[in-house]
């Protein structure tokens, strides 16, 4: 009910200028041959871009299309769907979805008669979460939500080597964005599909983050060879940097917000601690850096009361 009054509200309101055929003009960018990255905007989800924040990915196997996450609405998925029809003659086959965000998986609704799936616990959390998540998705992008319904993955992935065509996916079960994050290797191209556990140019969110974690997972990915690495958000690289970048910009909120913790400061003094210098130019990091505090801040916060004995 509250998604269809909203809808309703929406589509009467012709001043914001959007239209039930949001657009989200996605282009196919071929990093290696075969393996395609569509890349979104570093901003936070806006009315504007529709929940285009993400990258989303392709590889084209010689045996159908092996997908990497479903992006932030049914239209976003059915243009998805358009681009890959574009690029290649080749059946999609396989929807792999990395984490439980919103923005990577409501796409799914277009991928019909197609395999969808994500580790077990990104199941789980999708079964608890996503009519909360498609309740707040209509408020944060409104037209371009309209018409998307939950459509979940169903098809349990696990940690090891697929073959599939001429391609050899490695896929790695892993932690610390959230409980539960896939990264895809294709050990073929030396194209390495990081999901959300790397940002590029661009703050990390931390709504469900485990930072001690989520270091490993990224010395883990660090240590693969990969020649073309793609993050979950920001621009694709050649290199490590984006990696480095991370865990940099994780290693300085995990000790800011301890120090605070340990001062005593309050919540409310924390939101207002400058961001460091080698962080500002990164997207969205005043905004990233508040919600980390309501995020994480709480819990360092008891982990210095002192224990109490009971009788």
């Amino acid at each position: 009910m509250i998604r269809l009054a909203f809808a309703t509200i929406l589509l009467a309101c012709s001043a914001l200028g959007h239209t039930a055929g949001f657009d989200y003009k996605l282009a196919a960018n071929e990093v290696r041959p075969g393996v395609f990255v569509v890349s979104g905007v570093n901003d936070d989800l806006t009315f504007e871009n529709g929940g285009n924040i993400l990258n989303t990915g392709f590889i084209v196997t010689g045996d159908g299309v092996v997908v990497i996450d479903a992006g932030p609405s049914r239209l976003y998925g059915e243009q998805l769907v358009a681009l890959i029809g574009q690029t290649t003659d080749e059946p999609i086959v396989r929807v792999y979805i990395t984490h439980h965000h919103p923005d990577h998986f409501f796409g799914l609704q277009a991928f019909d008669g197609v395999e969808h799936a994500a580790l077990p616990q990104t199941i789980n959390d999708l079964r608890l979460l996503a009519e909360g998540y498609s309740d707040n998705m209509y408020r944060l992008i409104g037209n371009a939500m309209l018409g998307t319904e939950i459509v979940l993955p169903t098809l349990a992935a696990s940690a090891g080597t697929l073959e599939i065509g001429s391609r050899k996916l490695e896929l790695l079960a892993l932690s610390g964005h959230t409980e539960s994050d896939l990264a895809i290797f294709d050990t073929t191209s030396g194209v390495l599909f990081a999901g959300d556990l790397v940002f590029h140019a661009r703050a990390a969110t931390t709504p469900h983050a485990d930072i001690e974690g989520w270091q490993a997972s990224l010395k883990t990915l660090d240590s693969l060879g990969f020649e073309v690495l793609v993050p979950g958000h920001g621009p694709v690289s050649e290199n490590n940097a984006p990696i480095v970048e991370t865990a940099s910009y994780l290693d300085w909120l995990s000790g800011t917000l301890a120090s605070a913790a340990d001062a005593g400061l309050s919540p409310a003094e924390v939101m207002f601690i400058p961001v460091d210098a080698r962080f500002r130019n990164l997207a969205v990091v005043t905004n990233e850096f508040q919600r980390s505090v309501v995020h994480l801040y709480q819990a360092l916060e008891a982990a210095l009361l002192p224990a109490t004995e009971t009788q």
